[in-house]
């Protein structure tokens, strides 16, 4: 009877153990969008743009929540190249044959292809979403926190942007990821 209770025991804390160990946490893998387009001529996936400023709060906020969020991670992971792209960057780019650059004009000098991927809107965070073929589909400006970002993702990573109108797909979306403080 000892041996039973013993055994109850050990195995009651091993159990305890194995549950208690935290899951291995999904990060976002960011990319440079220079990789993310060289990347997607020879495995083509849709590409996500977080278009962020060093002095934006906001910014800060999104990637402490909603792009620790495993969810969120792993369907960007799964789904697009996520990239993270500093509007302020000085590092030209050449994209489709034009040369894209930050002037530095003024203290705080945009990039060029901030401006073409937010269609010169320029609010920070903003979330540039591109097909397949690297074109632009569109910019989403603000923050969100993780369950107000998921169906935007899946909106466009599951293609029912092609089929279905956002105020449609919104509507009967169901989702996840559970409303969190904010």
């Amino acid at each position: 009877m000892k041996n039973i209770h013993t055994l109850l025991l050990l195995f009651i804390l091993a159990t305890t153990t194995v549950l208690a160990q935290p899951k291995e946490q999904v990060k976002v893998k960011w990319y440079t969008f220079e990789d993310a387009i060289e990347l997607n001529k020879t495995n083509p996936k849709k590409i996500f743009i977080d278009v962020y400023t060093d002095w934006c709060s906001w910014c800060k906020v999104m990637d402490n929540k909603t792009f620790s969020n495993p969810e969120i991670a792993q369907y960007l992971n799964t789904h697009f190249y996520p990239v993270k792209f500093n509007a302020e960057s000085t590092e030209p780019i050449t994209f489709q044959g034009i040369k894209f650059e930050n002037k530095q004009q003024g203290r705080r000098s945009t990039h060029e292809l901030a401006v073409a991927l937010l269609q010169g809107k320029l609010s920070y965070p903003s979330v540039a979403y591109m097909d397949e073929e690297s074109r632009l589909l569109t910019a989403v400006p603000g923050y969100y926190p993780a369950a107000k970002m998921e169906p935007i993702l899946k909106y466009f990573g599951g293609d029912h942007y092609k089929t279905t109108a956002w105020d449609e797909f919104s509507k009967s979306f169901i989702g996840v990821i559970k409303d969190e403080e904010e």
